[in-house]
């Protein structure tokens, strides 16, 4: 049979090119073939780092009995969902209104104009705890559609009006900051108070929430918002799904207690959590989280770097047909690696018992209470690193090394961000690295694609990567002082606008001139990852700040109007969109004015440190180079020497020169009451 996957930049649709399985990508010539043919559609989708999608796998798409009713029954598509993630959207969105809890592996029927009329996520082999085996569910579902079963026309048809329905806002939705606080404290009130994070297991990193609280905190000065976004951070940072010999984040925690991981490795998720870590840190000064913040950028660039400077997209669960087996350790291989006495030290510190914490091993971490020096720290630093040489020799888990420009834009953005805050300048020329290549390989003039493999771009790219870029844009303008991202933000911004503009104020994730689907995705909820419109709101908002111009400001308005009502009825899944919108209403920008010197610098420096979100900043050394109409011009221009402006809402205040003012002056500005 033909291998339509070897050819395949995706790791993923590779991993499964030797396949018995007459795979197809996702192509019309697919759809052609099920019309020729008379089969339905089955449509797989999944990715490298899915433990679940290996099982399912091995059992059945490397069985050749399994393949063989699949080949004769289907036309068989593989779809890699981060390659391909506005076709993942439709079809998850389908799923859920069949009444199915979303995941990956996505098991889905189609008909020949990709229309959904069923659907899973993964099937066993063998039938088995209530689920009907997976060659039961293709005789099933090839049977009633051969015989034209009108469940699966009805099914067909109520999916795809619910879908659009969805898409239809009911009315105007008003939200401020009194709707924002009360989401707070509602998210506040089912917050893990033992373990952090919210309560019950699975327990994910949820960084929207995180946010959300600490921006209920800022508004309000009350600690318990922030207290609980701390505890979670601090829960994560010290548990099994914290990598303590090789630093980063797993994707989560299957334990309330945060102890044993699923252990794939995301960027896009410490890419989100490594802006908090380091936001942490400048308002608790705990160790901690710069160490975390250190140590997972320390596994980037050991473990994540690419062709080019880029970052690659995660690595696997999975080692030698297990999960976990690279991470996990015997208190046996902790004896052989450091010697008794030290093996003894670092076994009563990270949790490595005789019979393990997890299946017979143990997984690192530091759950629980252990008095510990400065020494202590300093002795348990150089074990870790032998650990880690010792670790380096295991067999390695897969890592999908394609570089997708939405999560490297999220990485880029937080390097940026977090390498001004803990004074890391190689933080910062760390992203500027990924930017350039993603700027001059991943680009067609003033747009981008969307994901990249040797040499091989597929494009046109997603409001997702431009939503991402734009922000890794503005970070890094507001890091280096350098206009050219400006521009670049600038120019990427019309681009959004001229493709992926939706009717409603929002943005459609494809772009108008992309390969038809069956409707354009266009979801406004928060996934894996904030919500691409959350990210586009916020950047909107700075652009106007950084050039003055409001018709940016005026544009996220208008995105607010049309989105809020959609959001309104489930406000929980909307988190980024409250964010951003919080951001609208309260976002401080802070301007600092006069020639280079120490004055300047310090007044520079107490500005980045300042743990508040969004802040937007600002150094012009003349001040008749602030944009026309900017609140802080008059004023910069009557003063001399260097100052400072906190400007919110539209005014800004005095001229500020002493750092202490200026933490002052921003906190009145965050607040409000």
């Amino acid at each position: 049979m033909p291998n339509r996957l070897k050819d395949s930049a995706s790791p993923y649709l590779l991993q499964h090119k030797d396949n018995p399985v007459d795979w197809w990508q996702w192509e019309p010539a697919a759809f052609e073939e099920a019309r020729r043919s008379g089969r339905p559609v089955l449509l797989s989708i999944g990715y490298a780092a899915c433990h679940w999608c290996h099982v399912m796998a091995h059992e059945s798409f490397e069985d050749d009995a399994t393949a063989a009713v699949m080949n004769e029954l289907f036309v068989n598509i593989k779809v890699d969902r981060e390659e391909r993630p506005e076709v993942d959207q439709i079809y998850m969105s389908a799923l859920q209104q069949l009444g199915v809890q979303g995941g990956w592996p996505m098991t889905m029927f189609l008909d020949a104009d990709a229309a959904p009329f069923w659907g899973g996520t993964y099937f066993p082999k063998e039938a088995r705890y209530g689920q009907p085996a997976f060659t039961d569910v293709l005789k099933t579902m090839a049977n009633a559609y051969a015989t034209s079963d009108p469940r699966i026309g009805n099914n067909r048809v109520a999916i795809l009006e619910r879908l659009r329905q969805k898409a239809r806002p009911a009315g105007r939705v008003t939200i401020g900051l009194n709707e924002l606080d009360d989401v707070a404290t509602r998210v506040l009130g089912i917050m893990d108070t033992e373990h952090g994070g919210l309560q019950g297991s699975p327990k994910f990193p949820n960084t929207p929430f995180l946010e959300l609280l600490w921006r209920a905190f800022e508004r309000s000065g009350r600690e318990s918002f922030r207290n609980a976004a701390l505890h979670a951070l601090d829960g994560m940072s010290e548990g099994g799904i914290y990598d303590h010999i090789g630093g980063g984040y797993s994707r989560y925690s299957v334990d309330e207690r945060w102890l044993v991981p699923h252990f794939e490795k995301m960027l896009y998720d410490n890419a989100q959590l490594l802006p908090l870590l380091a936001l942490a840190f400048n308002e608790t000064h705990e160790p901690l989280f710069r160490a975390r913040a250190e140590e997972t950028v320390a596994w980037l660039e050991r473990e994540m770097i690419v062709e080019g400077g880029a970052f690659a997209a995660s690595l696997d669960a999975d080692s030698e047909g297990h999960e976990g087996r690279h991470y996990v350790w015997t208190l046996k291989q902790v004896l052989d690696t450091l010697g008794a006495q030290d093996a003894e030290f670092f076994a009563r510190h990270y949790d490595i018992a005789p019979f393990g914490n997890w299946e017979g091993v143990s997984i690192p971490n530091r759950l629980k209470e252990v008095e510990r020096s400065g020494a202590d720290e300093l002795r348990l630093a150089v074990l870790r690193d032998k650990l880690l040489e010792a670790r380096s020799k295991r067999v390695p888990p897969g890592r999908d090394d394609k570089v997708l420009a939405d999560w490297n834009g999220l990485m880029i953005s937080a390097l940026a961000e977090a390498g001004t805050r803990l004074d890391r300048p190689e933080w910062v020329e760390l992203g500027a690295r990924a930017f350039r290549f993603i700027s001059e390989s991943m680009a067609k003039g003033e747009r981008l694609g969307h994901s990249w493999r040797e040499g091989r771009l597929v494009f046109p790219g997603l409001s997702s990567d431009y939503a991402a870029m734009i922000g890794a844009a503005l970070g890094l303008h507001q890091a280096t002082g350098e206009g050219s991202y400006l521009a670049k933000a600038r120019e990427w911004a019309a681009a959004l606008e001229r493709h992926h503009g939706a009717e409603d104020g929002g943005y459609y994730l494809t772009a108008d001139d992309a390969e038809g689907l069956i409707l354009r995705p266009d979801a406004t909820a928060d996934d894996a990852v904030t919500n691409p419109n959350a990210l586009i709101a916020r950047n909107l908002i700075r652009l106007a700040s950084f050039t003055g111009d409001d018709a940016y400001r005026d544009r996220a308005d208008r995105l607010f109007d049309g989105l809020m009502p959609r959001a309104q009825p489930s406000l929980y899944s909307h988190a980024g969109l409250l964010n951003a919108l919080d951001t609208r209403l309260r976002g401080p920008e802070i301007v600092i004015v006069g020639e280079d010197g120490a004055a300047a610098s310090a007044l520079l420096e107490a500005a980045r440190q300042v743990a508040r979100l969004d802040v937007t900043i600002q150094r012009v050394s003349d001040p008749s180079l602030l944009p026309d109409g900017h609140p802080a011009r008059a004023k910069a221009m009557s003063i001399a020497g260097a100052a400072a402006f906190v400007c919110a809402g539209g005014a800004c205040s005095l001229p500020v020169t002493d750092t202490n003012q200026l933490v002052h002056a921003l906190a009145e500005a965050s607040a409000t009451s």
